[in-house]
């Protein structure tokens, strides 16, 4: 059997493992967009977050097996459509992921100084698409609209100390605009109270213990929670516990040597979480044309634990603040019209991956489920996906009595379209030149951010 696989973020290339390693004579071939593989591992763990990206080294195995291709620079969709996939390959899983972002649907928010997290993100991980960004950092206040993991990266990204970031693989040209940042206070709002925040216990612990950078949270937000949290399942508990330990330290207990230099000890830099606050309008200045704050509603709680709903209570607050960061969520997009979607829900509909009405089709990762999860969700959503494949391969569900010619006859559609792939060995040479890039500078690699020196790179 002869499967192809679009997208080779973690859904899919663990889709891919799966089924190489429990189907002896499957094909795999593998479509990206970009010349350059992994995905959100690359382009959405944080910088120095590195032990994250290990599982590279698992993929890259994955990609060395004689059953297994990678054919990156080939947007599915465009360059060939899922109908002609559909035509030369027994089944075919849509592991593209989510590429936009949730919008706020407020007024103000085109407004400069606003920022997608997802675009941020991308930035400073050097995501082709987002390289230009130029966010403005010359405001000593930005403002972080969400409560997940994401929020937090972004907001220890802005207050790391530039010692800590420079041995990453952060970009050049962000690190260069975070040294001249006068961001100083970082504040983390969301619509729901400190029972609801999707962060988890690692991430705040780390930003707690951020060296030069102090935690401002309202000991009055957390009042009664410890009997609120008794019965919680035991994550949640440990990381209240957490919140209520840090809001109450009192200021002069944290151990001098933590402070940064002399310098910054006058002014440390600082963030906080904010709750039960929902975005009304980003405010602009005089001239009309850039963030100078946020008006928020104030809401109450209906309901109880990751249920409990937000409602506006009539009052509002404003905030001053030159950024504002939306990280309420990704959000995937159709990719084809031959593929039913769910705009509603922002995903294929599916049951264990098998597309709904379109046997041979299946889905896997973000576009499967919704955009939430770590890189081990997606790895267990991938394996289930992998086994209905297996299954309908053994069950005589997918029709295997037509020869697929699998790339074969893809190549020459491309071909036809003046589209060249870039395979796994092209790849490595730009890894490899990444890699002498960044060692130069003491950084494990220096990523390469424009895809036309990618494919100069390669001799494309």
């Amino acid at each position: 059997p002869r499967v192809c696989v679009v997208g080779s973020g973690p859904a899919g290339f663990y889709t891919a493992q799966h089924i190489l390693k429990h189907h002896g004579g499957a094909q795999v071939d593998i479509y990206e967009k970009l010349p350059v593989p992994f995905g959100l591992v690359r382009f959405g763990v944080a910088p120095d977050h590195p032990e994250v990206k290990n599982v590279i080294n698992t993929f890259t195995q994955t990609a060395h097996s004689e059953r297994c291709a990678y054919y990156g620079n080939v947007t599915v969709g465009r360059d060939v459509t899922v109908p002609e996939l559909q035509q030369a390959y027994h089944a075919v899983v849509l592991s593209y992921g989510a590429e936009d972002n949730r919008v706020l649907g407020i007024p103000g928010e085109n407004l400069s100084g606003v920022y997608s997290a997802r675009a941020f993100v991308g930035w400073y991980n050097g995501l082709p698409e987002n390289r230009h960004l130029k966010p403005d950092l010359s405001c000593e206040t930005a403002l972080i609209l969400g409560h997940g993991n994401v929020a937090l990266d972004i907001a220890r990204i802005l207050l790391s100390p530039l010692q800590l970031l420079r041995k990453t693989d952060i970009t050049d040209s962000s690190l260069a605009a975070l040294a001249c940042s006068k961001v100083k206070r970082v504040w983390l709002v969301g619509r729901r109270g400190p029972l609801q925040v999707s962060f988890t216990i690692k991430e705040l612990r780390e930003m707690i213990n951020l060296p030069g950078a102090r935690a401002v949270l309202n000991p009055a937000d957390f009042t009664g929670l410890e009997n609120a949290v008794k019965d919680a399942p035991r994550p949640r508990k440990r990381l209240t516990e957490l919140m209520i330990k840090t809001a109450l330290e009192k200021p002069g207990e944290k151990p001098v040597e933590v402070q940064a230099t002399a310098g910054q000890a006058a002014a440390p830099r600082e963030w906080g979480l904010k709750f039960q606050r929902s975005p009304q309008e980003v405010l602009p200045t005089p001239d009309g044309r850039k963030a100078r704050g946020i008006r928020m509603a104030l809401t109450r709680l209906e309901g109880s634990g990751d249920s409990a709903r937000a409602i506006p209570t009539g009052d509002v607050e404003e905030l001053e603040c030159g950024l504002v960061l939306s990280s309420i969520g990704y959000r995937s997009l159709p990719l084809d019209p031959a593929v039913p979607f769910d705009t509603q829900r922002g995903i294929i509909p599916n049951s264990s991956g098998r597309v709904e009405g379109v046997p041979g089709l299946y889905c896997s990762g973000w576009v499967k489920r919704g955009p939430t999860g770590v890189i081990i969700t997606t790895m267990n959503d991938s394996f289930d996906t992998a086994q209905s494949v297996l299954e309908d391969l053994q069950g005589g569900v997918l029709d295997m009595s037509p020869s697929r010619e699998g790339f074969g006859a893809v190549e020459s559609i491309l071909r036809s379209r003046g589209v060249r792939p870039v395979s796994f060995s092209d790849w490595e040479k730009i890894d490899a030149a990444e890699v002498a890039r960044g060692k130069a500078a003491g950084k494990p690699r220096e990523k390469i951010v424009d895809p036309a020196e990618m494919l100069r790179l390669i001799g494309h």
